[in-house]
């Protein structure tokens, strides 16, 4: 579904002992950058937090890149099963209009944009690796081209494509100002305020 293809780490899909491993190790990571940002974060203190010993840290991640690059798996991979799982049940009631399915999808991302918001702060930083900004375009324009198809939007025509581009900047943007949200009250009058604002721009011209 993503655009992104990049392994964090030297390993296969990890199992049993590993996975508890890797789930300290990305714990404590998100703690730091969180607490620290990408560039001030250290290793020794991730593998501090985590009871993890820094050689198993480079064994699974291959150092903070590794680290931060999985934090970002998680948070992509997450949003997409949210999404995908909230069209499914909005398909399965019968809701078939293309606005009110993106709405819903929009919806669907930017609540899970809230519940996931310690990353989300990270990301509004723009304090990721080298290369990392050329990885998030790249998902970003995946993101675009999924949201044309919701919305049944012909990607040959510009003004199509850039309504499109637009819409998705507008719920990009909305994202990243949830992570500053002192409260759920306050969240979720973003999201229906964003979600207002959605269906109004959506409606094709004319």
């Amino acid at each position: 579904m993503s655009g992104i293809v990049e392994s964090a780490g030297t390993e296969d899909a990890p199992t049993g002992q590993n996975r508890t491993v890797r789930s300290a190790l990305l714990d404590a990571a998100l703690e730091v950058f969180t607490e620290r940002g990408y560039a001030d974060a250290g290793l020794a203190e991730i593998a501090a937090r985590s009871g993890i010993p820094v050689g198993s840290l480079f064994q699974h991640y291959g150092g903070k890149r590794g680290l931060y690059l999985a934090l970002w798996e998680e948070f992509r991979e997450a949003q997409e099963r949210r999404t995908a799982a909230t069209l499914t049940a909005e398909r399965g009631r019968g809701v078939d209009d293309p606005i009110a399915l993106f709405v819903a999808g929009a919806r669907a991302y930017l609540e899970g944009a809230w519940d996931n918001r310690r990353f989300g702060r990270i990301l509004v930083e723009d304090d990721g690796p080298t290369g990392f900004d050329a990885l998030r375009r790249q998902w970003d324009r995946a993101w675009v081209r999924r949201n044309a198809r919701l919305l049944k939007v012909d990607e040959k025509r510009r003004a199509g494509r850039v309504r499109v581009r637009v819409l998705t900047t507008v719920i990009g943007g909305a994202a990243r100002e949830l992570g500053d949200c002192g409260d759920e009250t306050e969240a979720q009058e973003i999201v229906d305020e964003v979600c207002g604002i959605l269906i109004h721009l959506s409606a094709p011209p004319g």
